[in-house]
């Protein structure tokens, strides 16, 4: 049996961890080689070697210069790339008169920025039939409290996919946003603070919003980006493909 993405050159950003980690061991196991990008060289080193054919390259996405360093190395190296998933990015929670304009920066920075010219700079190397995955929220469709910053930082990144399937009309070139609901990573645990009873409460919290009655694993989210970087979505773009047990849906 052929694997879903045989031969195909991936870019997963923000890779060392979470569900980009998770993303690029799928992405592996089906056959690609995988460029990972992380912020953390240890953590980075250590994603690299439990995906097994991958390239990790230490970058902050939302730094153009770096961002130039990482698609010089994927030109020099492998001369394109099949598949993009940009997944960088994060947040913090904030409630309206706490909003700093630091917290403003780092998340819009980090979110739209980065997923902006993530995006642009790849584009000479983008080969005819890649799929593009911008990694959503359901907070740009839902309402969380302390979390208006991110929320719209999210609910950007969905109006480029809707903007930029015109403008790169007749290139063959998919864009998708991929949207996780709350899923069980270091970044979203890491928002209750180091103790581990809160990070807890916080997971329980999460899924009682959920439908299913439970958070995701990033696993869960790795399955639908291999749907969406390979064939079997060949007709899907501009889509938002929610992988949230329900949470946005009611």
């Amino acid at each position: 049996m052929s694997r879903k993405l045989e031969g195909k050159i991936a870019v997963v950003t923000g890779g060392s961890s979470g569900i980009g980690l998770a993303a690029a061991r799928r992405f592996a196991s089906e056959g690609a080689h995988v460029f990972v990008t992380g912020r953390r060289q240890a953590e980075l080193d250590a994603a690299v070697a439990s995906i097994g054919a991958a390239t990790g390259i230490r970058i902050d996405s939302s730094n153009l210069a770096e961002l130039g360093t990482l698609f010089d190395r994927v030109k020099e190296e492998k001369g394109r790339i099949d598949v993009l998933f940009v997944n960088a990015g994060g947040g913090s929670l904030l409630p309206l008169g706490e909003i700093t304009e630091a917290h403003y920066h780092d998340t819009f920075d980090r979110n739209v920025k980065g997923v902006l010219f993530t995006v642009q700079k790849a584009l000479p190397l983008l080969a005819n039939h890649a799929s593009v995955i911008l990694t959503g929220s359901t907070a740009a469709s839902v309402g969380t409290a302390g979390f208006s910053v991110y929320g719209a930082s999210k609910a950007a990144v969905r109006s480029f996919v809707r903007h930029w399937i015109l403008d790169l009309k007749g290139r063959n070139i998919r864009f998708n946003t991929l949207t996780p609901g709350p899923t069980k990573t270091p970044g979203l645990v890491d928002l209750a603070g180091p103790d581990a009873a809160q990070q807890q409460a916080l997971l329980d919290h999460m899924a009682s919003l959920v439908p299913m009655g439970r958070v995701g694993d990033p696993d869960e989210i790795a399955k639908a980006a291999v749907f969406l970087a390979s064939d079997e979505s060949s007709f899907v773009t501009g889509a938002e493909l929610f992988v949230d047990g329900g949470q946005a849906q009611i």
